[in-house]
């Protein structure tokens, strides 16, 4: 894919030029590709991986000024991404401008325009995880397997966009899954089955809660969208604050709302109460730890706010339903 970098002053920092063919993504061999960038704007690695009209991608970034990201690819995908950590703006031509995802969220895009602008400011480790399908299988997975996957299978078939106006919480669930592709263990045919049933996995994840967010903001007696804003500060504070949290009521304070509306409203938004909420962003946090292997459980568990390691041990074991230790021996 052609990929242009700017700056402010719409000055060239980097261009790429490499042209797919929709063939290329739609064969059956598994293709795994990696690249790296180092340039004085930024840096990145990325791992890419295609097959079958699956297109599945992971990587990091350190952007060190704004820059205007530019793709062009000769056909259109449907893209679902995945902010880990950080915080991207795309542009859709003729559609929609400023179209956020940050930390934690995700988004689905389509664009028939088949050109895509991002706005990427500057910060130091910016986490990203991609699925991508060729359209033709993406209508194949999404036709007559429920109403989004439906609305989104016929905008594709019809060349109209896709795309969701703000971004989408990550849910526990998607964390896992996102995990274990980049921690496959497979290798060969196995490999590329893998993928597939975690691409799908990951697409029915999705839709699910776009349903049912759907359904609760048809509900009466829905979130207002100025308390949807305090909310959506209150878990920011939540999890600025991790390692000593704030009470509800410190929380409700800060965020300028009622505990009541408060728990019932992060309810709503979040599909989880205040402190699960917490609970289940300090164990992903610490899986990502013991992964890494930089650190001792004692180490994490403090870090992380626990106050003490089985405390943590027994929490992690009753989430994951295997201990850190198990996961330290299978890496």
């Amino acid at each position: 894919m052609p990929v242009t970098i700017k700056n402010d002053l719409k000055q060239v920092l980097y261009h790429y030029e490499e042209h797919h063919t929709e063939e290329q993504f739609t064969a059956p061999q598994l293709v795994e590709t990696d690249h790296h960038i180092d340039l004085s704007c930024g840096s990145g690695k990325f791992r890419e991986m295609h097959f079958d009209g699956f297109i599945m991608g992971y990587g990091t970034m350190e952007i060190k000024q704004r820059l205007h990201v530019e793709a062009n690819e000769k056909f259109s995908l449907i893209g679902m991404h995945f902010m880990l950590q950080g915080e991207i703006t795309s542009h859709l031509k003729g559609v929609a401008d400023n179209v956020v995802t940050s930390n934690f969220e995700h988004n689905i895009v389509y664009n028939p325009d088949s050109q895509e602008y991002m706005q990427l400011e500057k910060q130091s480790d910016m986490k990203v995880f991609g699925l991508s399908f060729c359209t033709d299988r993406f209508v194949e997975l999404a036709a007559n397997n429920g109403p989004i996957l439906d609305k989104y299978a016929e905008r594709v078939v019809n060349k109209l966009p896709v795309y969701l106006k703000r971004g989408y919480r990550i849910t526990p669930k998607m964390m896992q899954v996102i995990e274990e592709v980049n921690h496959c263990h497979f290798t060969g045919g196995l490999k590329k089955l893998f993928l597939q049933s975690k691409a799908i996995e990951l697409l029915a994840l999705q839709c699910e809660q776009i349903e049912q967010e759907t359904r609760r903001s048809q509900d009466a007696g829905k979130v207002t969208r100025s308390d949807e804003e305090r909310i959506v500060h209150a878990r920011d504070l939540l999890l600025a604050n991790a390692q000593e949290p704030l009470s509800l009521s410190e929380l409700a304070r800060k965020a300028g709302i009622n505990e009541f509306k408060l728990k019932s409203g992060f309810k709503k938004v979040f599909d989880n109460t205040v402190f699960g909420y917490l609970s289940d962003y300090r164990l992903e946090q610490g899986r990502q730890m013991v992964r890494e292997g930089r650190m001792s459980f004692t180490e994490i568990a403090g870090e992380l706010g626990y106050s003490s390691l089985q405390h943590f041990s027994n929490a992690f074991r009753k989430k994951f339903g295997i201990s850190p230790s198990e996961i330290k021996k299978a890496l």
